[in-house]
């Protein structure tokens, strides 16, 4: 049987998208299928998909950069001195110091934390990328739309927002278990009681972990810099840390699903959840609302409008300038970063309009300056 596909979108899906999610829908084991507003097309599981099964892991409706997500904090001062370009420009050089966009020095990378070092992944291979690269690069943002931002709330209220993930890890975790499951339709998967399933879900637990302490890290890296610029401190309490690439057990009208979200947030009702736009637009904290026929669940962000070859060809570096007037960026990067111009997503407003069944709005950020590996 196919299972059933619900959908929270801004306006028609096209072909290649429905089509994707129905091929999806059909492969064995699936039993129900969420669609959140910012889907669009990724391999053979588009972004923006929550799939439900009953016994099957599908590491490809997770995706590689296992455990992505955003956190943000708040901190005690205002940031009206980000009014001036003098004192921002200090502080972006120092958010560019201070967070490497792929990996530390080997003398500057930090040690795994005990927990991380004391459960130990599946695969000697994994073991020793985990000590090797997986120090190297904790507390690194990586490319593509990862992000250092900062924010103001509607009361001028300064806030640091990162995105980031499990990095190369996750990725060969991906890759090391998609090896070894069997196909399931068009897809490849594990019997989640299966001693591959098991390991799987094991190596999962700990690419989250890691993932949730590189978004520590680059909070902890940033807040030192603007420390040392500003004299502000984080607030501790305000910090709010959510994952969008996972899969879990979890239980929905009385029955217990594996549920995998690929570019979506879990939603439980009032779970505190982070919804970024782009680099010109605003972010939402929210709060799920628990709806189960979404599986309780919404967008991860915005969403792509074009894929990035079509956003290259599209949009010059000079409608970048124009889309970032009053967000300060390295502005050297900017032909670099047409691939994440606004105009390359959704609209972040539609995007809030579509879901709002899925969740609350907490409070509104507006970006001040941006930082990100190109």
């Amino acid at each position: 049987m196919t299972a059933e596909i619900l959908r929270w979108v801004t306006e028609p899906l096209s072909p290649e998208v429905e089509a994707a999610l129905r091929r999806v829908a059909a492969c064995p084991d699936v039993a129900r299928i969420a669609v959140m507003p910012d889907v669009h097309l990724a391999g053979d599981v588009c972004v923006g998909s929550v799939i439900a099964t009953h016994q099957t892991l599908l590491p490809g409706a997770i995706g590689g950069d296992i455990g992505c997500g955003v956190a943000t904090v708040r901190f005690d001062g205002d940031a009206s001195w980000l009014d001036d370009r003098h004192r921002a420009a200090h502080v972006l050089a120092g958010i560019g110091r201070a967070v490497p966009a792929i990996r530390h020095r080997s003398r500057d990378a930090p040690a795994l934390p005990a927990h991380l070092e004391d459960q130990p992944l599946s695969h000697p291979r994994l073991r020793a990328l985990a000590v090797g690269t997986g120090r190297l690069e904790l507390g690194t943002l990586g490319r593509g739309n990862h992000f250092v931002e900062l924010q103001t709330d509607d009361h001028d209220r300064l806030w640091l927002m990162v995105h980031s993930g499990s990095r190369a890890i996750g990725q060969a975790i991906r890759d090391h278990h998609e090896a070894r499951a069997a196909p399931v339709g068009t897809l490849a998967g594990l019997d989640v009681r299966s001693p591959d399933g098991l390991a799987y879900v094991a190596d999962l637990a700990w690419a989250l972990a890691y993932a949730d302490e590189n978004r520590r890290a680059l909070l902890a890296a940033v807040s030192a810099v603007l420390a040392e610029a500003a004299g502000v401190a984080p607030d501790p309490t305000s910090t709010v840390t959510c994952h969008h690439n996972f899969a879990r057990a979890e239980v929905h009208d009385g029955t217990t699903y594996w549920v995998h979200r690929k570019g979506a947030i879990s939603a439980a009702l009032d779970e505190p959840g982070l919804i970024p736009g782009s680099m010109g637009t605003a972010s939402y904290h929210v709060a799920g609302r628990g709806h189960g026929p979404a599986l309780c669940s919404s967008s991860h962000g915005a969403g792509r409008r074009f894929s990035r070859g079509a956003a290259r060809r599209q949009i010059s570096a000079g409608s970048v300038e124009k889309q970032l007037v009053g967000v300060w960026f390295d502005h050297r990067l900017v032909d670099g970063l047409r691939d994440e111009a606004p105009a390359a997503y959704r609209d972040i407003g539609r995007v809030m309009q579509a879901q709002r069944e899925l969740t609350r709005i907490v409070c509104k950020v507006r970006p001040r300056l941006v930082y990100k590996g190109v």
